[in-house]
């Protein structure tokens, strides 16, 4: 039974989706006027991997994820370029795939753009401008906050906290200050749509509204983005669709927890922003993924380049086992499992359980990851054992590893294994010194991998290696 917490109502519910067995996930996507940051990396990578689980406990998913090609930003920065915003956003549209790609994110199965919806944009604007919840200015189009007697739900504050609170444009046109724009009448230079107010664009919150709806209808499972969306985009969201049909919107409503750099706030001011693209040129897109699942989805979570080096070290502890279970696999028979194995055999069985267990309840990767790493220590003292192993218990291990891995997408690609191709590079300049008699230097390259936690063998079939068992193998 999977529980989820829900932002709406501030609790974990037993998730009940709208038809039996179907999913539908809406996650706010980039805007595409630059690269995305790693900020932004662990909103996508979390929504890949809830994507994934659900698919694997039997769901069938329909996941949809925009691309904002239409806001202030992208005007913005199409004039500073010299480019149409168009152009702006085909730029960084393939630059946002490439660099998904590299981090293991899957393309949802609708990837909406703004400009591409106006009718439906269009339509929505309309129901809400006959009910009387939105009202037209000299062509711009103003949704009315107080029309609308729950908005503020989502942040759990009334209209008159958030108003006091929030820093919005002072404009004397509004009927109230929290009152926001649904369509923007055309300015001079800038991309234009016409309506019945005449030629405009889109408001950033009605994009996604509209796009929702149009894909997944009007009341659907689970909205999701990063927390800094609850206030405004999200309660906005809440406040139009709910105002234009009159149904809920999203049943579940999470968002992931802030990503600080160094313990600070990543923001432009402070020239911290790391975006993934730079980041992947520096560090293994795999290790990435993994640090960044290696918390709670809604806990705040903190990079620094020493702890993406962690996250490395602790991923290679497990893929060195996972490389090691198939170079051994091949060489292996079947027989009747000893005690021994059998107890290694029913703490698969329990793992299996608990990896489920923690993942229901409410998404925790983090415990996951822990699930994987308990049962990686006894799978190393299996492997290190004198009296050698079975196929029949190394193969159903390797089998919930790669089930696990279809989930989370962190494990090295088994033809694409830099891990292994690092230490066969350092063992094949071990074996040069040793033919020179360099004896310094091929104790040297041995010290350095038993460092890392590798151990070299030398038999008579060649240097083979493993990963020595210590307490640290675990998460």
């Amino acid at each position: 039974m999977i529980k989820l917490y829900n932002t709406l109502t501030g609790k974990k519910e037993t998730f009940k989706p709208v038809k039996e067995g179907k999913v539908g996930l809406y996650a706010c996507g980039p805007t595409v006027y630059d690269y995305f940051h790693i900020g932004n990396a662990r909103v996508f990578i979390t929504f890949d991997v809830l994507r994934r689980y659900l698919a694997y406990r039997g769901y069938a998913v329909t996941f949809v994820q925009n691309y904002t090609d239409i806001d202030d930003k992208m005007i913005k920065r199409a004039a500073e370029l010299g480019i149409t915003v168009d152009e702006l956003a085909q730029r960084y549209i393939k630059a946002y795939e490439e660099d998904a790609a590299a981090l293991g994110i899957r393309l949802p199965d609708q990837q909406p753009r703004a400009t591409q919806h106006i009718q439906q944009i269009l339509t929505v604007i309309q129901q809400l401008v006959e009910r009387g919840i939105a009202y037209e200015v000299d062509g711009d189009v103003y949704y009315h906050a107080q029309a609308f007697p729950s908005y503020g739900k989502l942040s759990h504050q009334p209209l008159q906290e958030l108003a006091a609170g929030a820093r919005v444009e002072v404009d004397p046109r509004k009927r109230h200050p929290m009152d926001f724009a649904l369509w923007k009448k055309e300015k001079p230079g800038e991309p234009a749509w016409e309506s019945p107010w005449g030629q405009g664009r889109p408001g950033w919150h009605i994009e996604c509204s509209a796009m929702a709806m149009h894909y997944l209808g009007e009341t659907f499972d689970i909205h999701a983005g990063g927390q800094d969306l609850i206030f405004p985009h999200h309660e906005n969201e809440i406040a139009q669709s709910e105002g234009a049909t009159g149904n809920p919107f999203a049943r579940y409503w999470m968002h992931v927890g802030y990503l600080n750099i160094n313990k600070e706030k990543m923001s432009k001011s402070l020239g911290n922003v790391l975006n993934v693209r730079e980041l992947c040129q520096k560090a293994d897109p795999k290790a990435i993924r993994f640090f960044l699942l290696s918390a709670h989805y809604r806990s705040p979570l903190n990079f620094s380049p020493e702890q993406l080096e962690q996250a490395k070290r602790a991923l290679e502890r497990l893929n060195t086992m996972l490389y090691n279970i198939q170079e051994r696999l091949p060489r292996l028979t079947q027989g009747l499992p000893d005690q021994e194995e059998e107890a290694l055999l029913g703490q698969l069985a329990a793992s299996k359980e608990r990896f489920v267990a923690v993942m229901d309840d409410d998404f925790n990767t983090a415990e996951a990851i822990a699930v994987l790493f308990e049962l990686a220590r006894e799978v190393n003292t299996y492997l290190n054992r004198p009296q050698g192993q079975k196929e029949n218990v190394l193969r159903p291990l390797l089998d919930f590893y790669l089930e696990v891995d279809d989930i989370f997408g962190f494990a090295v690609d088994e033809e694409i294994n830099p891990l292994e191709q690092e230490i066969a590079a350092l063992i094949e300049r071990r074996e040069a010194a040793r033919s020179r008699k360099d004896w310094a230097e091929a104790d040297s390259i041995r010290d350095t991998l038993r460092e890392r936690g590798i151990i070299l063998e030398d038999t008579p079939d060649g240097v083979r290696w493993r990963m020595q068992e210590t307490e640290s193998s675990s998460q």
